[in-house]
């Protein structure tokens, strides 16, 4: 395989990777909490001793769009969303995991816990515990949760030090490097923030990369024909 075929096979494996990432991002339309993900690219040049230089592109990674979503209102007295900068924590066997996924509800000890059990942990990183006899459930736009008029929790809000080292584990979790406190974020009671996946441009992103891979392979097939015929003629 010459020059131009390796790197069209280079840029046909960023794209493969970039319509994975397209297709996630559609299949999450209706996610709440979901965050919309990107692919970079990156290019290396190599300086030929003759000729042109050689260019190889690759997908280096995937970045996290942190765009403000909208909010539904539920009514639910543990739903909670974030309205501007933050992140919900919580506790998982793999360690502790940053969501915007605010569907919460009372375990059997009482700790509010997500919908695959993961517990929800307050400013100093412990559980939050809601009395299940403490009375009406309300929370502040700070985080502070009352029972009954009385507080007893206050919900902390973490965003990644560096929002470049923020990676995508599984549905809506993440994890960072270095957490730091967010410090205008809001949260609200009785609402669940959508995903901010915007369909019309990710099925036009989608087209685009299909169109774009589509002709890369046509290129590959016909150096691979180009390639077939000389042997072809050379060996007769």
């Amino acid at each position: 395989m010459d020059a131009a075929g390796y790197t069209t096979l280079s840029r046909q494996s960023g794209l493969m990777r970039e319509m994975q990432v397209v297709a996630n991002n559609i299949a999450n339309l209706s996610t709440s909490g979901f965050r919309r993900e990107g692919t970079v690219f990156a290019e290396h040049v190599y300086r030929m001793d003759q000729g042109p230089s050689l260019s190889m592109p690759h997908a280096t990674g995937r970045v996290v769009d942190l765009s403000q979503a909208g909010l539904t209102m539920t009514g639910g007295p543990f739903d909670f969303a974030i309205q501007g900068d933050g992140f919900f924590l919580i506790e998982t066997p793999q360690g502790n995991r940053l969501t915007r996924a605010g569907s919460f509800t009372p375990n059997e000890a009482g700790e509010l816990v997500t919908p695959d059990g993961h517990r929800l942990l307050d400013a100093g990183g412990a559980p939050v515990f809601v009395p299940p006899d403490g009375g009406p459930v309300s929370m502040g736009e700070d985080g502070t949760i009352s029972a009954g008029g009385t507080p007893i929790a206050q919900i902390g809000l973490w965003q990644p030090a560096d929002p470049l080292t923020l990676r995508h584990q599984s549905g809506t979790l993440f994890e960072a490097d270095t957490l730091e406190p967010a410090e205008t974020g809001r949260v609200f009671q009785g609402f669940l923030e959508e995903s901010n996946v915007n369909p019309v441009s990710e099925i036009a992103r989608m087209i685009e990369v299909q169109r774009a891979y589509e002709l890369g392979q046509k290129f590959l097939d016909a150096e691979d024909a180009r390639a077939r015929g000389v042997i072809e003629t050379l060996g007769r």
